[in-house]
């Protein structure tokens, strides 16, 4: 740990020197606070007796990010940069003698890449717009992947069975059945998700909550980092950063957006994730039974084919939406694909039929 604590402390030196004013200073007060890491984990292997402690070879990751960032530029090797920073956060999660705040500082530190990974404050506001985007249509991907989930894995199971007997009843138990399972799966399975996704942000949002009042300069020096990473002027960051800390829950839900990446504003409700998950599957899933429910034997299974391939093709459609893609071209790949699942479980259906 001291090792690379020291090497990540001269990688921020490489890229300061290969850096513009503005990141240079972020870079080397980045290499600072590694040293500081460094530091502690010396005085650490001092007291247990350790005292030849000669500075290690320089990485090979590090030096290869030195190479990359003199060849290509420090816009190049900053999800690299990002990517061993969160290495490192958790990395020290699971060290009993590392200092809860050691992993919550690594942690600042690539929400500083993150933010020079923007470059401009403008650019980091269209990113935050897409954001937006996304997550405003995350609603109707749910739903239409939860009715493309409920259709085909139950027109699958139907056209099985429907093989397999001509029985009607069967048919119908076994789609009900598949509905009923199916949407109670998925209904719960969201529900746990998003439930510990909620009690994870809690607990993360608690821990920001006791590290502000524990230590509130380091804090007020990472968002003041955060900031300029962002292309705010270094005097404005902290003129901004003081005007935040003033007041304790502007500056915890700050932190929580800033650091985190988390917005507690929208953490989320399970029960309407799984209720949604739920009635999304079930109309899925339905569309299939629907001709047993009136009909039976041949006649039947050429309707529910014919009636679950055009409501493919309608599903496909409305992923183009989320996609982009074309509606036709996604609509008939969803049909074929599904439609073929479909044949392949009915003729597995007729084999174990007739065997039996």
């Amino acid at each position: 740990m001291w090792a690379d604590e020291l090497a990540g402390a001269g990688m921020y030196r490489v890229l300061a020197d290969r850096a513009d004013e503005r990141r240079r200073s972020i870079f080397l007060q980045l290499a600072e606070a590694e040293e500081a890491h460094a530091a502690f984990w010396e005085a650490k292997l001092r007291a247990a007796g350790v005292t030849d402690l000669r500075p290690p070879r320089t990485p090979f990751r590090a030096r290869v990010l030195a190479a990359l960032a003199r060849w290509f530029g420090i816009d190049a090797v900053l999800p690299l940069v990002l990517r061993a920073e969160s290495a490192d956060a958790e990395k020290y999660r699971g060290v009993a003698e590392a200092p809860a705040a050691m992993a919550e500082q690594e942690q600042a530190h690539g929400a500083v890449v993150a933010a020079m990974r923007g470059g401009t404050l403008g650019g980091r506001i269209a990113a935050g717009e897409r954001r937006h985007r996304s997550a405003a249509g995350g609603a109707l991907r749910a739903s239409v992947f939860g009715v493309s989930d409920g259709l085909v894995s139950n027109f699958s199971l139907i056209m099985g069975v429907a093989g397999g007997t001509s029985t009607n009843r069967v048919v119908v138990l076994a789609g009900v059945a598949g509905l009923v399972a199916g949407a109670c799966s998925m209904a719960s399975g969201e529900w746990i998700s998003v439930r510990s996704q909620v009690e994870l942000y809690q607990h993360e949002l608690a821990i920001e909550r006791e590290e502000l009042a524990a230590f509130p300069e380091e804090e007020r020096r990472e968002l003041e980092l955060i900031y300029q990473a962002k292309g705010i002027d270094p005097d404005e960051a902290r003129r901004l950063v003081a005007s935040i800390m003033e007041r304790p829950e502007v500056a915890l839900d700050t932190m929580a957006r800033e650091e985190l990446g988390l917005d507690p504003g929208s953490l989320g409700s399970p029960w309407v994730a799984a209720w949604s998950s739920f009635a999304s599957f079930a109309v899925g899933a339905i569309v299939p039974i629907v001709p047993f429910l009136i009909g039976s034997g041949t006649a039947a299974i050429l309707t529910a084919a014919g009636l679950s391939a055009v409501a493919l093709l309608f599903v496909g459609a409305m992923i183009s939406v989320v996609t982009g893609r074309g509606p036709m071209r996604t609509g008939v790949r969803m049909m074929l694909i599904g439609s073929g699942i479909a044949a392949i479980t009915y003729g597995i259906g007729s084999l174990i039929g007739t065997a039996v």
